[in-house]
């Protein structure tokens, strides 16, 4: 069996110390080359050897662990994100597809998101995906906002900027992503997850099955019930129960945009 290096990077002793004891007791492919309490001591580490595996706390003082993923980058070290829950920074790594532990670690999340990052150091092919979501995550939490989503296909992960998103429908376990190039990516994953990760003002879900982008709403009417008109000529129903959250977000994503 090969071990794989990783270090641990985190301010709180306890945090430290607890995720060292699961990695020693049950990740026996693990082995742990050092221990960091703060952005420029793991740096130090990176230099001295070669690291495979970042386990990263986010909220650290001075130098917070994002300021770290220009290292990770240039020793293509796979990192997995260790986090208190933070709504904001929680939402871009989930919409960057990266990996990251929720605080206080469940011992069978770790084990399930080492045996990942296990396969993806083994198979060496995701190093320019894993940078570009690294860096995409880095651009959102600049911004304060989610720019891009990663959706999964056959050679990794696809960066889609959501401003190009018209529109996503559910099929079954499936969500089918309709594209402003006319594009559409298939990703075998519920509609409620996407929901939960685009932007709440300028995506709404009209229907059990449907999320429209409000940028690409034409009309919409109430001819045979209510329905929204997109630019590319889809039309698609607002269900009943739906329908007064549509009109109230149109009607502040329509203000919103007069005033800016």
């Amino acid at each position: 069996m090969k071990l794989i290096n990783c270090i641990l990077v985190d301010d709180e002793e306890f945090a430290r110390s607890s995720l060292f004891f699961l990695l020693q007791n049950h990740c026996k492919n693990v082995h742990v080359s050092g221990i960091a309490k703060s952005v420029p001591e793991a740096k130090i580490l990176l230099k001295k050897e070669k690291i495979d595996l970042i386990f990263l706390d986010i909220a650290m003082p001075g130098q917070n662990g994002f300021e770290l993923i220009g290292a990770a980058q240039e020793n293509n070290a796979h990192v997995v994100f260790t986090t208190a829950y933070d709504q904001y920074a929680l939402k871009a790594i989930k919409a960057n597809a990266l990996d990251y532990l929720l605080k206080p670690i469940d011992i069978d999340e770790l084990k399930e998101t080492v045996d990942k990052a296990v396969k993806y150091i083994a198979m060496n092919t995701n190093e320019a995906s894993r940078n570009e979501r690294l860096t995409s995550l880095k651009q959102d939490l600049d911004n304060k906002q989610v720019q891009k989503l990663s959706l999964p296909n056959s050679q990794g992960y696809a960066l889609v900027d959501i401003k190009n998103i018209i529109h996503v429908e559910a099929d079954s376990n499936y969500s089918i992503f309709h594209l402003a190039n006319n594009e559409q990516v298939t990703v075998s994953k519920v509609l409620k997850e996407y929901e939960e990760l685009l932007p709440e003002q300028q995506f709404v879900r009209v229907h059990k099955s449907s999320i429209v982008n409000l940028n690409y709403v034409k009309e919409y009417n109430s001819k045979n019930g209510l329905e929204v008109i997109l630019n590319n000529g889809k039309k698609i129903a607002v269900s009943r129960r739906r329908s007064s959250e549509f009109l109230e977000k149109i009607k502040a994503f329509t203000q919103l945009k007069s005033d800016t």
